[in-house]
């Protein structure tokens, strides 16, 4: 538990010197990145930082899965955006084999 909480805020660390030097914020805001700014404004303490990245951490593999189990779904069950989205990957990729 305690090594998982050292990785946790060596990550946020981490992630609180990148925003420091990065020249357009726009680019990196994401949520772990407006944690930092809530905290930095006394809006959170560190360790509600610290858990709700943990959450993060621990809960996407299960919430990812389940939601593209369900995007799968809809999308089977609905051909017609099938092909559009087919036809946008195409127009983005176009001959270019797929890569993750």
């Amino acid at each position: 538990s305690q090594d998982l909480k050292g990785a946790m805020e060596t990550l946020i660390e981490q992630k609180r010197q990148k925003l420091s030097t990065v020249e357009k914020l726009d680019d990196h805001m994401d949520f772990a990145s407006q944690l930092i700014f809530a905290q930095n404004r006394g809006d959170l303490t560190a360790e509600n930082v610290n858990q709700c990245v943990l959450e993060m951490m621990i809960a996407a593999p299960d919430t990812l899965s389940v939601t593209l189990f369900f995007m799968l779904i809809l999308i089977a069950e609905h051909p017609t955006v099938e092909e559009e989205m087919m036809r946008e990957i195409e127009t983005v990729v176009g001959k270019q084999e797929l890569q993750s």
